[in-house]
């Protein structure tokens, strides 16, 4: 087994990269923190109350304290509100002592309309955990990339709003954002793509839960990533990441094909810093996909930027449940091996 490519080091493979700040780790949340939910992608008009009252009664017995945006309601004819808004609750939880975290709402189409009008030295000086997926990757990626300020591929506070079998995504959750050991992270025993908000009773569970090893090997790196279409848009703007260093995370929804899949993985592979990047964790494709695990391993094969990575698929996070919680800007050990592939996330 190699760490990341072929004669690298994991002392060498694990640095952060030369153009990024070293990464800052916000306070971690603990019971009696308070939460702030916003919505910088879709409004909480979206969300239903019995969805609510869940997630409210869920980070509630985690002892976690929930308070609004003023504008988290706001809806406009596309589900979101003005990104003046969207700007003054991201800036107001950031700034607000009483604060400790900051959950969105749910993902999206529109979180990068905001890149352009974020105080990012209101957000150095107060650092805070910040935490969503989908549409949030582009929020949380060029957060990192303009402050060093690591934030967290999780659950959105609707995610939170799950009745049943949400156990592996919140365990994950409290390990990542409210504990200070090194997680360990593994396959779930079940896993689900069903459109659970429509009826909490009626789901439907899926075996075959197995991590796919599409290349062996072992790395290191600072992570960087999550949807894959939204990080694509941060391409060739002040709000990209350097790759340099890092373990690539991506995954991506029922809208794309396989073929989709593979066009826009190549235009992250053709980024100038991408010769940086030791390995390749890819999350769990929906089932309207129809990525297929010979379908992914002939996309990777055929990739000659990959060679000598690890890559690893149908990892536990994206758009299917349960999702893992990893930090962007924080740092991981993969361990791409047949017998038990295997991610530790060291500094979170």
């Amino acid at each position: 087994m190699r760490w990341g490519r072929a004669g690298n080091s994991l002392a060498s493979v694990s640095r952060i990269g030369h153009h990024e700040p070293m990464p800052v780790i916000p306070p971690k949340l603990r019971p009696g923190s308070s939460v702030r939910v916003i919505a910088p992608s879709r409004s909480l008009a979206l969300i239903g109350a019995g969805t609510r009252a869940e997630a409210d009664q869920k980070l509630a017995a985690l002892g976690l304290h929930v308070s609004f945006g003023e504008h988290v309601e706001e809806c406009d004819d596309f589900v979101s509100s003005p990104v003046a808004a969207r700007l003054a609750d991201l800036h107001a939880a950031f700034a607000d002592p009483g604060v400790d975290g900051i959950l969105t709402v749910i993902g999206g189409f529109n979180s990068n309309q905001l890149l352009g009008g974020i105080d990012y030295s209101l957000i150095a000086a107060h650092p805070k955990v910040l935490c969503g997926f989908s549409d949030i990757t582009a929020l949380s990626n060029a957060i990192y990339a303009r402050t060093g300020l690591a934030g967290y591929s999780g659950p959105h506070y609707s995610s939170f709003g799950m009745k049943h079998h949400f156990g592996y995504t919140e365990a994950g959750f409290v390990a990542c954002i409210m504990k200070d050991e090194p997680v360990e992270l593994g396959p779930s025993p079940t896993w689900s793509d069903d459109p659970w908000y429509l009826d909490q009773e009626d789901r439907h569970l899926e075996t075959g839960t197995d991590w796919w090893v599409l290349q062996e090997g072992e790395a290191a790196g600072t992570i960087v990533g999550g949807h894959l279409c939204t990080l694509n848009l941060l391409q060739g703007t002040p709000y990209m990441p350097s790759l340099d260093g890092t373990v690539v995370f991506v995954e991506d929804d029922d809208q794309v094909k396989p073929w989709d899949f593979d066009r826009d993985l190549v235009s992250l592979l053709q980024q100038p810093a991408f010769g940086g990047v030791t390995g390749l964790v890819i999350g769990r494709f929906q089932r309207e996909t129809g990525m297929t695990r010979d379908l992914l391993a002939q996309i990777v094969a055929s990739k000659p930027e990959l060679a000598g990575l690890p890559v690893m698929a149908n990892v536990d996070f994206g758009h299917t449940t349960p999702a893992m919680t990893f930090p962007i800007g924080g740092t991981v050990e993969v361990r791409a091996g047949q017998s038990a592939p295997r991610l530790t996330i060291t500094r979170h």
